[in-house]
């Protein structure tokens, strides 16, 4: 099952105007996002059963974020994946140094 992360992001501002959540403040969308991330180191740390439930948070927050802001994060993950893709590592003076294997850049 493929999940449409373009129509996903589109449920989540649905579901947040629905219930009279933000959709207007990205700095405080950030905010959530950032406890969600506590939540779900806090969890991993403590081996608790709820680790998938807080990741999937963490996602509902980045998705919701990315619509409010206009952007695709399915087209986004897609770019980076490439970027990603063709990133070389050397260590130059003692410090590791991302290279893209395609531009020498």
């Amino acid at each position: 099952m493929q999940i449409d992360l373009d129509q996903k992001q589109k449920e989540i501002m649905q579901n947040k105007r629905k219930h009279g959540w933000n959709t207007e403040k990205i700095p405080e969308e950030f905010c959530y996002l950032y406890g969600e991330v506590g939540e779900a180191y806090d969890a991993y740390l403590k081996n608790k059963d709820d680790l998938g439930s807080e990741l999937a948070d963490i996602a509902i927050y980045l998705l919701g974020i990315s619509e409010m802001l206009g952007f695709s994060l399915q087209e986004e993950i897609q770019k980076k994946i490439e970027i990603n893709n063709h990133r070389v590592y050397k260590v130059v003076n003692g410090k590791m140094i991302k290279f893209d294997d395609r531009t020498g850049e």
